[in-house]
């Protein structure tokens, strides 16, 4: 997932491949995501995802909005 030599915009660090937790808090409701693809800094700890995954975050985030849903956790490795 990694290109060799990424560095983080922040700190300069390295990006290595890993996952992370996203959550978002719109308002009416909380959707937390498990395990979603990144690329983490190896100093600052900060996650990094591509399009692809910002996409269907952003999906997820939607449809639970449009359901109503209160709270959804959501396992991506599952």
């Amino acid at each position: 997932m990694s290109e060799l030599g990424k560095t983080c915009a922040l700190c300069s660090g390295t990006l290595v491949a890993g996952t992370t937790t996203f959550t978002v808090d719109f308002g009416a409701g909380v959707v937390v995501v498990r395990h979603a693809p990144a690329e983490i800094c190896d100093q600052c700890g900060e996650a990094w995802v591509d399009d692809t995954t910002a996409a269907k975050l952003e999906r997820l985030v939607v449809e639970a909005k449009a359901e109503s849903k209160q709270f959804e956790v959501v396992d991506l490795a599952a």
